[in-house]
């Protein structure tokens, strides 16, 4: 199984600008491309789905088990799997869900983008740095990003002079440069050009990156695991929350549910009319609610028809922006309220800040439509909106820190509020969700 993971010195160094650049290359040469990114990251894999034309998984080792986290690298991978690294490669949560750690639980070589922007003598000390941080590790070479053309024969240099390999560079060109906004970048949908400037990656990834060689370092030991025991068993619709407004959704969880035996259906709050017709459960993801607050506002019908099936008693999971939404009112990013789907007595409003960003396990407080009093399962949060009525049917604590908090709205039929769930990490509630989805179905 060949697989390689680009990971970075830290955010911003371009590591996802790379990952699509080869990724496009990869599949111009008309190799089955499988990509993957590291941790709760919802808008990099879209653009990993827009160059490959197929899913793009998160492998989360906060989230998941060693054996979880290999099954699922299995799963999706292709003739070449390409990782996506977060933040920087060393990066994680107490020593939890860094790139380093999926790499050596996935056993997976690993390259890391330096900004070598500003440097020259110095990226010796960050080359040095990265292989010698922790050992063993997976590094087996370099990528230097933003990178004269006048340096790349000392980057080369340094590289062979500290036991390591050169594997190319891309230039300082605004060209290349993917937008971002608050939650990072733009979605894929949302770049214009898309495609022209994809093609113009793949250009210069083959021109100045050493494509040959990160495909013979790729060459990796097959992985060992046990596939997860998830019966299909539960025969009901799901409607799902998809369209510009509400993207934020991991394959996997939709995954988890359709081998469960559920359907799933999905449905566009900014156009349909209302909810699809015969449903049994109801997700209403995260993503950017706040960017098209008036339109979702102006749908009278959709919102009246989740108000009314919500409140008559349809089984729901409303995550961040879902949550948001079912706000009576919520705040668009121009600083107006507009009109939600009134579920939730309040408003939910923009901050200055992240709120609560990162990993949380959160724990019930009383039984509800997920797990029973008193179990917990990991969340992950990253968002710039609070709400006057988070819900207190969870304490949230955050491991290796003092302190806890209430969240989540939570009673037998709704589980609402700014956590993301990752089904993977705890099947169980998957499988409680889909119960409660059959018992609505039968009691009509």
């Amino acid at each position: 199984m060949n697989r390689l993971m680009i990971a970075g010195t830290g955010s911003g160094c371009g590591k996802t600008t790379i990952v699509c650049a080869l990724l496009q290359a990869l599949v111009d040469r008309g190799i089955k491309t499988a990509s993957f990114k590291c941790g709760p990251d919802y808008i990099d894999p879209m653009f990993h789905r827009k160059v490959i034309g197929t899913e793009s998984y998160n492998l989360d080792s906060f989230f998941c088990d060693e054996n979880t986290l290999r099954y699922l690298l299995h799963r999706g991978a292709g003739e070449i799997s390409v990782i996506e690294g977060v933040m920087g490669f060393y990066d994680g949560l107490n020593g939890k869900g860094s790139s380093f750690e999926v790499s050596q639980v996935a056993d997976t070589p690993v390259v890391i983008v330096i900004n070598a922007r500003g440097m020259s003598e110095s990226l010796g000390a960050v080359i040095k740095g990265f292989l010698t941080y922790i050992q063993p590790n997976k590094i087996v070479g370099f990528i230097f990003n933003r990178l004269a053309e006048s340096r790349e024969g000392a980057a080369e240099k340094l590289c062979k002079e500290l036991g390591t390999e050169y594997l190319g560079r891309f230039p300082a060109d605004e060209e290349f440069a993917l937008e971002s906004r608050h939650l990072g970048l733009v979605t894929a949908a949302e770049v214009s050009g898309l495609r022209e400037k994809l093609k113009r990656l793949a250009d210069a990834a083959e021109k100045y990156i050493r494509i040959d060689r990160l495909i013979e370092l790729a060459n990796s030991p097959e992985l060992v695991f046990s596939e997860p025991d998830i019966k299909r068993r539960h025969k009901v619709r799901i409607g799902l929350s998809a369209d510009e407004a509400f993207c934020f959704f991991y394959p996997e969880n939709g995954d988890m549910l359709e081998r469960m035996g559920a359907e799933i259906v999905y449905f566009s709050p900014l156009r349909d009319e209302r909810l699809p017709e015969d449903i049994d459960g109801l997700i209403l993801c995260g993503g950017y609610p706040e960017l098209y607050a008036q339109k979702l506002s102006e749908n009278a019908s959709m919102l009246e028809s989740i108000r009314w099936d919500v409140n008559s008693g349809l089984p729901c999971i409303a995550e961040c922006g879902g949550f948001m939404y079912l706000h009576n009112e919520f705040e668009g990013m121009d600083g107006i309220f507009c009109k939600g789907a009134g579920v939730i007595n309040g408003r939910a409003f923009k901050t200055a800040k992240l709120k609560n960003f990162g990993y949380s396990v959160i724990t019930a407080n009383a039984d509800n439509i997920l797990c029973k009093k008193g179990e917990s399962f990991p969340v992950h949060e990253f968002h710039y909106f609070d709400s006057d009525c988070c819900g207190d049917g969870f304490i949230a604590r955050k491991p290796g820190k003092s302190g806890e908090r209430k969240c989540v709205i939570a009673n037998n039929s709704l589980w609402a509020g700014f956590p993301h769930l990752y089904f993977y990490s705890n099947p169980q509630i998957a499988e409680n969700f889909l119960l409660t989805c059959e018992r609505f179905k039968e009691n009509g």
